[in-house]
């Protein structure tokens, strides 16, 4: 009976893991489903504080010297075409990754 309980317990653990470990891919590199939400609400106040036409949108230099991005995606601001990769994370559909229907998102 302890055995059944204690499987039972580590499958239920492991369904936990499981469900958060959704991956959004770019440029080579593996981010968790949490940073990429984070940093596309960083890019979401950013333009609420300054409005500008798309082709003046923020650099990556002064979104990767921003202390609000996630750790995770420092080492994507070491890549060049940063800007790029971090524009196409901020616009990665959440509520599709979150049901896996999204090609750069794994892990589910």
């Amino acid at each position: 009976m302890k055995a059944a309980l204690a499987t039972i317990a580590v499958l239920l653990l492991a369904l936990g893991w499981a469900s958060e470990a959704v991956q959004v891919e770019e440029n080579g590199l593996s981010f968790s489903l949490e940073a990429v939400k984070r940093l596309q609400e960083l890019t979401e106040s950013r333009v609420a504080a300054a409005p500008q036409s798309p082709r003046l949108r923020a650099s990556s230099g002064s979104l990767c010297a921003d202390p609000m991005l996630p750790q995770e995606l420092l080492p994507l601001c070491r890549f060049r075409g940063a800007s790029a990769s971090l524009a196409r994370l901020a616009m990665v559909p959440i509520d599709v990754c979150e049901i896996c229907a999204f090609a750069a998102c794994t892990g589910c």
